[in-house]
């Protein structure tokens, strides 16, 4: 059974994980690459390496795609938000201003020092739940 989930309850399940999904086309390939992220109001904040392909891509204010999911397969659920909107650069001191903006600690480490925010244009989500004991058609 799948059910639409409205906005607010994309938000509240988003702000719940800390892990999501960039998709943009760079060097004309639809590209995907996983990201640390925090939810603020009605924006994403990562950080990422200066000069990667994040920053090609922010610099353009490029239109992108943000998805985070989460499926329990025993349970036998899951859900899925899709967002889109514009990938820009942030300043420092628009980072500092940012509540628990410390807390986006890339996993990969190194040298993430470019904030950019995901600023949620259209958001869309769906909750799963598995059917058991159906029969096979």
């Amino acid at each position: 059974m799948i059910r639409v989930l409205d906005e607010q309850a994309c938000l509240d399940l988003v702000r719940a994980q800390t892990v999501g999904r960039l998709g943009f086309v760079a060097d004309g390939r639809v590209q995907v690459i996983p990201v640390n992220y925090l939810v603020d109001g009605h924006a994403v904040v990562i950080r990422t390496a200066a000069g990667g392909v994040l920053t090609r891509v922010s610099a353009e204010t490029a239109e992108v795609a943000f998805e985070v999911d989460h499926h329990d397969n025993v349970g036998g659920h899951g859900w899925s938000v899709l967002m889109n909107g514009p990938l820009t650069p942030m300043t420092e001191a628009e980072m500092a201003a940012v509540e628990g903006g410390g807390r986006v600690l890339p996993w990969a480490g190194s040298e993430r020092t470019l904030p950019l925010r995901f600023a949620i244009a259209s958001v869309t989500g769906r909750h799963v739940v598995r059917v058991r004991n159906r029969p096979l058609p």
